[in-house]
Protein backbone atom coordinates (compact mmCIF):
# COMPACT_ATOMS: atom_id res chain seq x y z
CA UNK A 1 0.00 0.00 0.00
CA UNK A 2 1.23 3.50 -0.81
CA UNK A 3 1.17 5.80 2.21
CA UNK A 4 -1.86 8.08 2.11
CA UNK A 5 -3.80 5.96 -0.38
CA UNK A 6 -6.36 3.21 0.00
CA UNK A 7 -7.51 0.36 -2.19
CA UNK A 8 -8.87 1.24 -5.63
CA UNK A 9 -12.45 2.42 -5.46
CA UNK A 10 -12.23 3.36 -1.78
CA UNK A 11 -11.74 6.91 -0.47
CA UNK A 12 -8.26 7.74 0.87
CA UNK A 13 -7.74 6.90 4.51
CA UNK A 14 -6.56 9.74 6.71
CA UNK A 15 -4.34 7.96 9.23
CA UNK A 16 -4.23 8.75 12.92
CA UNK A 17 -0.69 9.81 13.83
CA UNK A 18 0.71 9.10 17.29
CA UNK A 19 3.94 10.20 18.92
CA UNK A 20 6.00 7.64 20.83
CA UNK A 21 9.16 8.42 22.77
CA UNK A 22 12.09 6.02 23.04
CA UNK A 23 14.12 6.73 26.16
CA UNK A 24 16.73 5.09 28.34
CA UNK A 25 20.35 5.31 29.37
CA UNK A 26 23.45 5.97 27.34
CA UNK A 27 24.25 3.18 24.87
CA UNK A 28 21.09 1.16 25.53
CA UNK A 29 20.04 0.90 21.86
CA UNK A 30 17.59 3.73 21.24
CA UNK A 31 19.09 4.73 17.89
CA UNK A 32 19.25 1.07 16.85
CA UNK A 33 15.58 0.53 17.75
CA UNK A 34 14.35 3.52 15.74
CA UNK A 35 16.50 2.51 12.76
CA UNK A 36 15.35 -1.12 12.86
CA UNK A 37 11.69 -0.30 12.40
CA UNK A 38 11.48 3.06 10.62
CA UNK A 39 10.01 2.92 7.10
CA UNK A 40 11.78 6.16 6.21
CA UNK A 41 15.47 6.85 6.50
CA UNK A 42 15.70 7.79 10.19
CA UNK A 43 16.96 11.20 11.20
CA UNK A 44 19.96 10.75 13.45
CA UNK A 45 21.95 13.32 15.40
CA UNK A 46 24.89 11.20 16.42
CA UNK A 47 28.38 12.52 17.02
CA UNK A 48 31.61 10.68 17.77
CA UNK A 49 32.61 10.40 21.41
CA UNK A 50 35.68 12.45 22.21
CA UNK A 51 38.37 12.22 24.85
CA UNK A 52 37.01 15.42 26.40
CA UNK A 53 33.65 13.74 26.94
CA UNK A 54 34.93 10.53 28.48
CA UNK A 55 34.84 11.83 32.08
CA UNK A 56 31.19 12.78 31.49
CA UNK A 57 29.91 9.80 29.45
CA UNK A 58 30.23 6.58 31.41
CA UNK A 59 30.97 3.85 28.86
CA UNK A 60 31.28 1.04 31.41
CA UNK A 61 29.63 -2.00 29.85
CA UNK A 62 29.42 -0.36 26.42
CA UNK A 63 33.10 0.18 25.72
CA UNK A 64 32.62 -0.51 21.99
CA UNK A 65 30.25 2.44 21.59
CA UNK A 66 31.90 5.27 19.63
CA UNK A 67 28.99 7.64 18.94
CA UNK A 68 26.27 9.33 20.97
CA UNK A 69 22.94 11.03 20.21
CA UNK A 70 23.18 14.76 20.90
CA UNK A 71 19.64 15.83 19.99
CA UNK A 72 17.18 13.12 18.98
CA UNK A 73 16.47 10.24 16.62
CA UNK A 74 13.35 10.37 14.47
CA UNK A 75 11.57 7.65 12.50
CA UNK A 76 8.14 6.63 11.26
CA UNK A 77 6.27 3.34 10.98
CA UNK A 78 2.79 2.54 9.66
CA UNK A 79 1.27 -0.12 11.91
CA UNK A 80 -2.05 -0.17 10.02
CA UNK A 81 -3.55 1.73 7.10
CA UNK A 82 -5.12 4.10 9.60
CA UNK A 83 -2.38 4.23 12.25
CA UNK A 84 1.05 5.82 11.90
CA UNK A 85 3.60 6.15 14.69
CA UNK A 86 6.25 8.85 14.85
CA UNK A 87 9.20 7.74 16.94
CA UNK A 88 11.39 10.18 18.84
CA UNK A 89 14.53 8.80 20.45
CA UNK A 90 15.69 10.95 23.36
CA UNK A 91 19.35 11.56 24.21
CA UNK A 92 20.53 9.43 27.11
CA UNK A 93 23.13 11.60 28.82
CA UNK A 94 22.14 13.82 31.73
CA UNK A 95 23.50 16.97 30.10
CA UNK A 96 20.87 16.65 27.33
CA UNK A 97 17.85 16.02 29.59
CA UNK A 98 16.68 19.63 29.19
CA UNK A 99 15.36 18.57 25.76
CA UNK A 100 13.01 15.94 27.16
CA UNK A 101 10.19 18.34 28.03
CA UNK A 102 9.92 19.56 24.45
CA UNK A 103 10.20 16.08 22.97
CA UNK A 104 7.53 14.68 25.31
CA UNK A 105 4.96 17.34 24.37
CA UNK A 106 1.94 15.52 22.91
CA UNK A 107 3.41 12.03 23.30
CA UNK A 108 0.94 9.15 23.60
CA UNK A 109 3.42 7.00 25.48
CA UNK A 110 7.03 5.96 25.83
CA UNK A 111 9.35 2.99 25.63
CA UNK A 112 12.08 2.92 28.26
CA UNK A 113 14.86 0.69 26.97
CA UNK A 114 16.82 -1.14 29.66
CA UNK A 115 20.16 -2.94 29.67
CA UNK A 116 20.47 -5.46 32.52
CA UNK A 117 24.20 -4.67 32.76
CA UNK A 118 23.39 -1.03 33.57
CA UNK A 119 19.82 -1.22 34.85
CA UNK A 120 20.24 1.87 37.03
CA UNK A 121 20.68 3.99 33.89
CA UNK A 122 16.96 3.88 33.13
CA UNK A 123 15.85 5.08 36.58
CA UNK A 124 15.81 8.71 35.41
CA UNK A 125 13.52 7.92 32.45
CA UNK A 126 11.16 5.84 34.61
CA UNK A 127 10.96 8.67 37.16
CA UNK A 128 10.41 11.26 34.42
CA UNK A 129 7.41 9.48 32.88
CA UNK A 130 5.90 8.51 36.24
CA UNK A 131 5.99 12.14 37.44
CA UNK A 132 4.31 13.37 34.26
CA UNK A 133 1.76 10.53 34.09
CA UNK A 134 2.96 9.54 30.61
CA UNK A 135 2.22 5.82 30.11
CA UNK A 136 5.34 3.79 29.42
CA UNK A 137 6.63 0.26 29.23
CA UNK A 138 10.05 -1.24 29.82
CA UNK A 139 11.74 -2.89 26.85
CA UNK A 140 14.63 -5.02 28.09
CA UNK A 141 17.12 -5.00 25.22
CA UNK A 142 18.60 -8.49 25.28
CA UNK A 143 22.26 -7.92 24.42
CA UNK A 144 24.07 -11.13 23.58
CA UNK A 145 26.68 -10.66 26.32
CA UNK A 146 24.20 -9.56 29.00
CA UNK A 147 22.71 -11.83 31.66
CA UNK A 148 19.05 -12.77 31.18
CA UNK A 149 16.64 -12.26 34.05
CA UNK A 150 12.94 -13.08 34.48
CA UNK A 151 10.58 -10.18 33.78
CA UNK A 152 9.43 -10.08 37.40
CA UNK A 153 13.02 -9.70 38.62
CA UNK A 154 13.43 -6.66 36.36
CA UNK A 155 10.12 -5.26 37.62
CA UNK A 156 11.23 -5.58 41.25
CA UNK A 157 14.67 -4.12 40.56
CA UNK A 158 13.07 -1.04 38.97
CA UNK A 159 10.31 -0.85 41.62
CA UNK A 160 7.63 -0.68 38.92
CA UNK A 161 3.90 -0.60 39.36
CA UNK A 162 2.23 -3.88 38.38
CA UNK A 163 0.42 -2.10 35.53
CA UNK A 164 3.66 -1.19 33.74
CA UNK A 165 4.42 -3.81 31.06
CA UNK A 166 7.93 -5.28 30.89
CA UNK A 167 8.86 -6.87 27.55
CA UNK A 168 12.02 -8.61 26.40
CA UNK A 169 13.17 -7.42 22.98
CA UNK A 170 15.98 -7.18 20.46
CA UNK A 171 16.38 -3.56 19.33
CA UNK A 172 18.03 -4.78 16.10
CA UNK A 173 15.06 -6.91 15.04
CA UNK A 174 12.14 -5.25 13.23
CA UNK A 175 9.57 -7.83 14.32
CA UNK A 176 10.65 -7.63 17.96
CA UNK A 177 10.50 -3.82 17.92
CA UNK A 178 7.03 -3.87 16.32
CA UNK A 179 5.80 -6.05 19.19
CA UNK A 180 7.09 -3.46 21.65
CA UNK A 181 5.43 -0.61 19.73
CA UNK A 182 2.10 -2.44 19.66
CA UNK A 183 2.53 -3.04 23.40
CA UNK A 184 3.11 0.63 24.25
CA UNK A 185 0.16 1.77 22.11
CA UNK A 186 -2.14 -0.77 23.80
CA UNK A 187 -0.84 0.18 27.25
CA UNK A 188 -1.39 3.90 26.54
CA UNK A 189 -4.94 3.24 25.34
CA UNK A 190 -5.69 1.17 28.45
CA UNK A 191 -4.17 3.88 30.64
CA UNK A 192 -6.30 6.58 28.98
CA UNK A 193 -9.47 4.48 29.25
CA UNK A 194 -8.82 3.88 32.96
CA UNK A 195 -8.22 7.58 33.59
CA UNK A 196 -11.45 8.57 31.81
CA UNK A 197 -13.39 5.99 33.79
CA UNK A 198 -11.97 7.39 37.04
CA UNK A 199 -13.03 10.92 36.07
CA UNK A 200 -16.62 9.89 35.26
CA UNK A 201 -17.17 7.86 38.46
Amino acid sequence: MIFGRSERGKPPVEPVTLKILVAGGFGVGKTTLVGAVSEIRPLRTEEFLTEAGRPVDDTTGVERKHTTTVAMDFGRITLREDLVLYLFGTPGQERFWFMWDELSEGALGAIVLADTRRLEDCFAAVDYFERRSIPFLIGVNCFEEAARYPVEDVRRALDLDEAVPVLLCDARDRSSVKDVLVGVVQHAMDHDAGRRQTVTT
